[in-house]
């Protein structure tokens, strides 16, 4: 789970980099702060849950 979202995070960026179009962009930056949160609330449960 951790890697998906640090791939997601990465891949945003690398997203915010080219993107001019302001709708995009605006949904980009949303997209990537929802990933960040993700990883934080990851971070300080400690735990991750199972993917089968």
């Amino acid at each position: 789970m951790r890697r998906i979202i640090q791939a997601n995070i990465d891949r945003l960026k690398e997203l915010l980099k080219t993107e001019t179009d302001p709708t995009k962009r605006a949904m980009e930056v949303q997209l990537l702060a929802e990933e960040e949160l993700k990883r934080k609330q990851l971070v300080a449960y400690g735990n991750e849950p199972k993917v089968y």
